[in-house]
């Protein structure tokens, strides 16, 4: 999957896509060591609040719009029981601090969220 970070980035991502339970679970539970890019979609553009209950790292949660275009980003904590956005979106991405996404983290620059 390709989003489009701003006017003049691009990032390819190969996500997890989230069945109708995967969406109930996310990261929560996950070893950090073996957690996975997700990528929950939705049919209709949404305003659904999520949480980081049980989720025992950090992890950056990025919401799209239709075309994949980046509406928000943030840095989650554990154990955060709001996280929303003011937008619809569309699709939403969550990747793990690990490892494994250390360089697309690079890439999208996570220091100056």
């Amino acid at each position: 999957m390709k989003i489009r970070l701003n006017n003049f980035k691009t990032l390819e991502l190969e996500a997890k896509k989230l069945s109708i339970i995967g969406k109930f679970k996310g990261l929560m539970f996950s070893r950090r060591k073996n957690a996975e890019i997700l990528l929950f979609e939705f049919k209709k553009p949404k305003k659904i609040i999520f949480h980081s209950l049980f989720c025992f790292f950090p992890f950056l949660i990025i919401w799209l719009d239709e075309q994949n275009n980046v509406i928000d980003k943030r840095i989650i904590p554990p154990f955060q029981l709001k996280i929303s956005t003011t937008k619809p979106f569309s699709k939403v991405i969550e990747i793990p601090f690990n490892k494994k996404y250390s360089n697309i983290l690079k890439i999208i620059d996570v220091r100056k969220i």
